[in-house]
């Protein structure tokens, strides 16, 4: 048992240095995820220049020619992160998570004059926790992402509505209501308006796709309901309507989840009271015990 105990750690440190030479090999990617590297989503902004710290994710993202997931590229569109910056908090929690135990076992080395072989053993453990953590945040914030694209797109839908009583064409209201905020679908509808300009044809089949991608189909009945402008219609009354009935969804939708919250706080409700009752119950049955 000791000489396992004593070979145990270095083939640990073997396995993690095969592990990081498997991890910085050049792969080939998918065809499908290089077609999709090459023809990106009309709602991504265009590459900025990388600077300071998220050269490390660019880095990454080039080495291991990483290309999202649909899903995944939905929730940073909407929570405003771009896929660099993400990869590059991935990097630093796996770098953090190896170091620190490292760290740790050094500082008892200088204390104590001890070697302990635990923080050598957690250094792996905590590289691969470091860089999974984003990836789980990002998958908690899910829900709160969406509820806020919708409350953004609910928003979005008042001031396009505003801009249509103030006798603008159709595709000039979504242009201005789109100027008016820098959230992230905002950011992300005002991309595909001035592509559209830039192209000059209509923006509709582009805020179809958009809503598409971005699973937000409230978008796709506005693109609908902006096209009748074409067709001579008074847009301004529909609107309106539209938007109560979006406005009432959501609200059925935040009552759902509020009572849903509620039935699952019950049960941590009753069980203060499950042990109280455990406390009567208790003296008796072990007086029919001990009498038995």
């Amino acid at each position: 048992m000791s000489a396992l105990i004593a070979v145990l750690p270095g083939a640990l440190i073997a396995l993690g240095a095969v592990l990081g030479v498997l991890a910085f090999r050049p792969q080939h990617a998918r065809l499908a995820d290089a077609l999709g590297a090459l023809d990106p989503a009309p709602e991504q902004a265009p590459a900025a220049r990388v600077e300071g710290l998220e050269r490390t994710g660019a880095w990454w993202i080039r080495v291991r020619r990483v290309v999202a997931d649909p899903v995944r590229e939905r929730q940073l569109v909407l929570s405003g992160r771009s896929l660099t910056a993400h990869y590059t908090a991935k990097v630093v929690g796996a770098v953090v998570g190896l170091l620190a135990p490292m760290l740790v076992g050094s500082l008892l080395w200088l204390l104590f004059d001890s070697t302990p072989a635990l923080p050598v053993l957690l250094a792996p453990v905590g590289a691969v926790v470091g860089y999974l953590l984003p990836d789980l945040a990002l998958r908690r914030a899910g829900r709160a992402i969406s509820d806020d694209a919708s409350e953004a797109l609910l928003t979005y839908f008042d001031l396009v509505t505003l801009e249509r009583l103030a006798n603008r064409s159709a595709i000039q209201s979504l242009h201005a209501a789109a100027e008016l905020s820098d959230a992230p679908l905002f950011r992300s509808i005002r991309l595909v308006l001035d592509r559209a300009r830039l192209e000059q044809r209509s923006p509709y089949a582009d805020l179809t796709r958009l809503a598409r991608d971005l699973e937000l189909p409230a978008l796709a009945d506005l693109a609908d309901v902006m096209r009748l402008d074409e067709a001579g219609a008074s847009l301004a009354r529909t609107l309106r309507a539209r938007v109560r009935e979006l406005r009432d969804a959501h609200l059925t939708s935040a009552k759902v989840a509020a009572t849903q919250l509620s039935e699952r706080m019950t049960v941590w409700m009753v069980l203060p009271s499950l042990v109280l009752g455990l406390f009567f119950l208790v003296p008796p049955l072990l007086t029919l015990a001990t009498s038995g």
